[in-house]
């Protein structure tokens, strides 16, 4: 039998269904809609906004777009704008000891953190394009970094200052992510040309980022010497130019591991960069060649300002600071001999040439430059075509080693040539103050000299770690047939590997049987 309801129990069923019974209002309906949308509908819809993307940068597996001149271009420029925030602070450290009122070895510490930040990114971030598509990762790179840049513009803690440099150091890597990318891109026979585009890029942003600085700061400092600011917020503008561009223009390229099976194996893929050294022969001996003339060109920038600014000589830090601007022609002139030259001869041969012009103009300049100003200029430009001849055509070599692997030889390769650069200043400061600059040069001369053994001791067909086996042949061996029509902005297919190492059932190279 069924209780009788109390009174209250009765008015709080009344009121119950008058609230049941009443139509909400617009607004009410509104609100209720809102608070309705879950968590993951919201994420999935900023997700979808992510992911939209412009006409041109729309993927179509059976029309893939093509990678254009104007392509290659705008990775250049996008290369060239973001590795300037690495060089932005180098002349104005002083100023920013004076802003801060610390110390100026402390100020100089902000270079070491932009530098140790991106050795890190180089570590850990680069080998991750081998899993994740380049175009939503490099768009969240320059993203994150844009954004996290505001802060050097306006802080006033050195500690903050100092932390977001090391972070944004970090995530300034997007240039070493494209050039596996347009190693991928390229068709074979314009490899080196394409790659030289970008490499010219990177040099000619170390230039810009350096005298840039220096001018707007000098015109800032005619006001007020700790207004050294217009520089980085330059470089937020640049950014962010650079982000708009890419999201326009990048196509989005699909992953080449899209099962992502390595990226559960965080520390074995790290590890595998580790393994690519000692089991491809071609690998290792561009990256110590890179790691040799790396020294040599630090060595060399590093202890240049000593002896420009003693007797006989006496310069000023401007004087000193123009010695830069020699190697603008090298730079601009590197994609011109890369498509008339490095497109039809083997890498190797390219590297070897390269070597031998900077070897000459090393040992012209180590003992001519004590006395006549001379002998550096003509080391300056020797250096610059030797590295420049040098790096472009390793970079076309070892970008045909493991297609679905660049990112990861890239990295690899770079990690040897930023240990070169730290133990060129190491060993070329120190012997500076030992014997001045005969003895830093003549250092540099056994680097140059150990480089061309390492070079001439493996031929370009050699499948070994030793030997010219393959033929001595300097002409390329994946050109297109005379005769036949190649559209240099076709859809790039896979190359063929200038290293024809042959490779066992399970796809290993000699090296690692």
């Amino acid at each position: 039998m069924e209780q009788p309801k109390s009174p209250h129990e009765t008015a709080e069923t009344s009121l119950r269904q008058d609230k049941e019974a009443r139509v909400p209002t617009p607004g009410e309906t509104e609100v209720s809609e809102i608070q309705s949308l879950s968590q993951p509908e919201k994420w999935n819809k900023l997700r979808r906004a992510w992911n939209w993307k412009p006409s041109p940068a729309r993927y179509d597996p059976e029309n893939p777009p093509k990678f254009t001149i104007w392509l290659n271009v705008l990775f250049g420029f996008a290369s060239c704008f973001t590795v300037t925030n690495l060089y932005y602070n180098q002349p104005i450290l002083n100023r920013m000891a004076g802003t801060f009122n610390v110390s100026f070895e402390r100020a100089s510490s902000i270079a070491t953190l932009m530098q140790a930040g991106y050795a890190g990114g180089l570590l850990l971030i680069c080998p991750l394009g081998d899993i994740f598509p380049r175009r939503p990762f490099i768009l969240g790179l320059i993203t994150f970094t844009a954004t996290l840049w505001l802060v050097l513009c306006l802080t006033t803690s050195f500690a903050v200052f100092a932390a977001v440099s090391f972070l944004t150091g970090f995530t300034t890597v997007t240039p070493q992510l494209m050039l596996p990318l347009v190693g991928d891109l390229a068709p074979a026979h314009r490899r080196a040309s394409s790659l030289a585009v970008v490499v010219s890029g990177l040099s000619l942003g170390i230039l810009v980022a350096r005298i840039l600085s220096g001018v707007l700061a000098e015109a800032a400092g005619a006001k007020d010497e700790n207004d050294w600011r217009g520089i980085y917020w330059f470089g937020l503008g640049a950014q962010w130019l650079v982000l708009a561009l890419l999201y326009i223009w990048m196509p989005d390229y699909p992953s080449k591991n899209p099962d992502k099976t390595m990226l559960r194996s965080y520390p074995g893929m790290l590890a595998s960069i580790a393994r690519l050294l000692v089991t491809e022969p071609l690998l290792l001996q561009a990256a110590l060649v890179a790691f040799l003339l790396s020294a040599v060109f630090t060595s060399y920038w590093t202890t240049l300002s000593f002896l420009l600014a003693s007797p006989p000589f006496g310069y000023s830090s401007l004087i000193i600071g123009l010695f830069g601007l020699i190697g603008v022609v090298v730079i601009l002139a590197a994609p011109v001999y890369s498509r008339l030259v490095l497109d039809k001869i083997q890498p190797l041969v390219s590297a070897v040439v390269g070597l031998t012009l900077e070897l000459v103009g090393v040992i012209v300049g180590t003992f001519t430059g004590s006395f006549h100003v001379a002998g550096p200029v003509v080391q300056a430009i020797a250096i610059d075509l030797g590295s420049q001849f040098t790096q472009i055509g390793n970079r076309a070599a070892i970008y045909a080693i493991q297609p679905k692997a660049r990112n990861r030889v890239n990295t690899a390769y770079m990690l040897s040539a930023f240990s070169g650069q730290l133990t060129g200043t190491a060993v070329g400061n120190r012997l500076y103050a030992q014997g001045g600059w005969v003895y830093s040069g003549s250092c540099s001369i056994g680097f140059i000299a150990l480089a061309l053994i390492i070079c001439v001791a493996r031929g370009p067909r050699e499948t070994g770690w030793v030997g010219w086996s393959g033929g001595w042949s300097t002409r390329r061996d994946d050109l297109p047939v005379k005769g036949t029509q190649s559209n240099p902005e076709s859809p790039a297919a896979e190359a063929v590997p200038l290293d024809t190492a042959r490779r066992d059932s399970e796809g290993r190279s000699i090296g690692e049987r």
